[in-house]
């Protein structure tokens, strides 16, 4: 069950302030008298989710004031309305002093995202107090937003034996059914029928068949195409994972769970634009008919690969849905996967590393991603690295040798399949909160598409 909705007005709504540490000694030398001075006995100084309570004469509560921290905690942290949203007794609650927008905006929005929980498996208890939509913000978009992030995080937080290539597929069609989209699905051999030949190889030692899903909204404005990794789960192949690296595979399919939240929020505005969504949606298990080290294999964009680790699938997968995406030459295509640990390594799991063949699609979504809190940063395709891809015996190796800039060669390996449409970005995400952080509990998490969503009518032009 989650609460990521805003409430209805009500005359019963408690007042609620919402303060940072400069603004402290202004709001509270406008309290009256024996407020202030409950206020100061109970050492409230606006600290981070720092929460008072107001009793009333009959020793009920009547009121609240939480604390947002100062420039230093909004800049190490953020979303600390939700640790309030977390102290505060259920009830109605509604804000009764003014915030700058933005972050009046961050604070609505980290409400909302503080509801959601995961239920599936075992009752969970989401934080039960409810807040009147704030004056000023943009309610339904806010709401858009943390219900396309809940739809990210149950996808990647359900098992793979419950989150598998059909089910997966299932998600994509409850998704097309909702907005009218259409959605056509190549499973199995009929895979090699379409010209899918990396992504049958990749999931054919499967139980579970392979399947390419395409999904398409609107009729008029700029194209773009979303491309998501759908690994449902990864063993590394025949190149097997340890345990310890295969413990949070489930994840693995990550990147399509971001292009669903995303393609959610684009479809449930209205957006003017013609919207494509195509997941590649696998399993890479060990059989013996599974694709092996030293293989080479051919691809839909006609160059060949080199197999040098059966755990870099990722790629492959993609390769053949980027190559697809690429012949229609869309305004933009952009690509997400939870696809090296090297990017992991290089920025850790809060940021989304994030590639573009445009600078200027890079710096508005750079600009986006600071107004929206959802960190992400820019890394190179850095031509110099190509050779690193060419193996000599084939076109392409899936996984050089020696481990350096392992996130930058993956990427240039992708570049590859999209020749004909000039402006491509790829995120190589992480999908997961490794520990619980405000708005963010521990499990899946989306990566990037809010910045995109509110990047994409300057990208598009719409």
């Amino acid at each position: 069950m989650t609460h990521i909705r805003f409430a209805d007005p009500t005359p019963d709504a408690l007042p609620l302030h919402l303060v940072t540490k400069e603004a402290f000694k202004v709001w509270v030398s406008l309290l009256d008298a024996p407020l202030r001075a409950w206020v100061e006995a109970s050492g409230f100084k606006a600290n981070a989710g720092q929460v008072v309570l107001f009793p009333g004469p009959d020793g009920a509560v009547q009121g609240a004031v939480g604390g947002l921290g100062g420039e230093v905690d909004r800049k190490r942290g953020r979303f600390h309305a939700a640790r309030v949203r977390a102290a505060l007794p259920a009830g109605t609650w509604a804000l009764a002093n003014e915030l700058p927008a933005e972050l009046l905006e961050e604070c609505a929005l980290a409400w909302c995202l503080a509801g959601y929980s995961f239920g599936r498996y075992k009752d969970a208890k989401p934080p039960e107090a409810a807040l009147v939509a704030p004056e000023g913000i943009d309610r339904a978009r806010i709401e858009r937003i943390a219900a396309a992030e809940a739809r990210t995080r149950d996808l990647i937080n359900t098992p793979a034996n419950d989150m598998g290539p059909a089910e997966l597929e299932a998600a994509a069609r409850a998704l097309a059914e909702e907005h009218g989209a259409t959605i056509t699905v190549t499973t199995g051999d009929a895979l090699l029928d379409g010209n899918f030949p990396l992504i049958h190889t990749v999931g054919r030692a499967a139980t579970r068949a392979p399947r390419l899903i395409d999904l398409r909204w609107g009729d008029t404005g700029p194209a773009i195409t979303l491309v998501g990794k759908g690994v449902c789960f990864d063993t590394g192949g025949l190149n097997l994972k340890p345990a310890a690296s295969m413990a949070l595979m489930k994840k693995d399919m990550g990147g399509a769970a971001n292009v669903i939240g995303l393609a959610h929020m684009i479809m449930d505005a209205g957006t003017p634009c013609r919207l494509r969504v195509l997941i590649p949606a696998v399993e890479n298990a060990v059989a013996g008919d599974a694709f092996r080290p030293g293989d080479i294999l051919p691809s839909r964009k006609g160059l060949t690969v080199e197999i040098n680790n059966t755990d870099a699938e990722g790629r492959l997968v993609l390769a053949d849905a980027l190559a697809l995406a690429d012949e229609e030459k869309p305004d933009l295509i952009i690509s997400m996967a939870t696809l090296t640990g090297a990017a992991r390594v290089a920025v850790g799991p809060d940021l989304a590393p994030f590639y573009a063949t445009d600078d200027g699609d890079a710096a508005a979504l750079s600009a986006a991603a600071d107004r929206v809190r959802d960190p992400v940063w820019r890394m190179p395709f850095w031509d110099p690295y190509e050779t690193m891809i060419e193996p000599g015996i084939a076109d392409l190796d899936n996984a050089p040798k020696g481990g350096f800039a392992g996130s930058i060669t993956a990427a240039l390996f992708l570049r590859r399949f999209v020749t004909d449409t000039p402006r491509y970005m790829h995120f190589d995400v992480f999908g997961w909160s490794p520990s619980a952080e405000p708005a963010r509990p521990k499990g899946g998490v989306g990566q990037g598409i809010r910045a995109i969503e509110d990047a994409l009518p300057g990208l598009l032009d719409i």
